[in-house]
């Protein structure tokens, strides 16, 4: 899949921009999402608000999923399961990868690193199920 398909239909996502998620590292069955870490987006305890995580992983999920997709389909998100893991002290990264790319059903996991006082710590990891709507 182009890398230009993606970014484009990355750029056309307002919610994205409003986070300030950044796009990373993009290959069939990948991708690789950056969420900086920023006062508008914590929680009460000044960790990443459990939402932001979310928001990451999911959509992080759903790119790997659409490079695997034919031309013309679009990726939607059936289900997902989010486990936190430990406190989102800093920058997060969202590391995605297909682990069943089927023709209606998509499988896919995140794992959400973030970099704060100790470094790089995996903070969270998802599994979600993404449908292809055909084009």
């Amino acid at each position: 899949m182009p890398a230009q398909r993606i970014a484009a239909i990355f750029a056309a996502q307002p919610m994205l921009a409003h986070l300030g998620i950044s796009l990373g590292e993009v290959a069939p069955g990948r991708c690789a999402l950056h969420l900086p870490r920023r006062p508008a987006l914590t929680q009460q305890n000044g960790f990443l608000h459990a939402g932001a995580l979310t928001t990451l992983a999911d959509t992080a999920c759903g790119f790997a999923a659409y490079t695997l997709m034919p031309e013309g389909a679009n990726v939607l998100t059936a289900e997902f399961k989010l486990n936190l893991l430990r406190p989102a002290d800093g920058d997060a990264m969202a590391r995605a990868e297909v682990i069943r790319a089927g023709k209606l059903l998509s499988v896919a996991r995140a794992d959400i690193f973030c970099t704060g006082p100790q470094g790089e710590r995996l903070c969270a990891t998802m599994t979600a199920t993404l449908v292809c709507q055909p084009g």
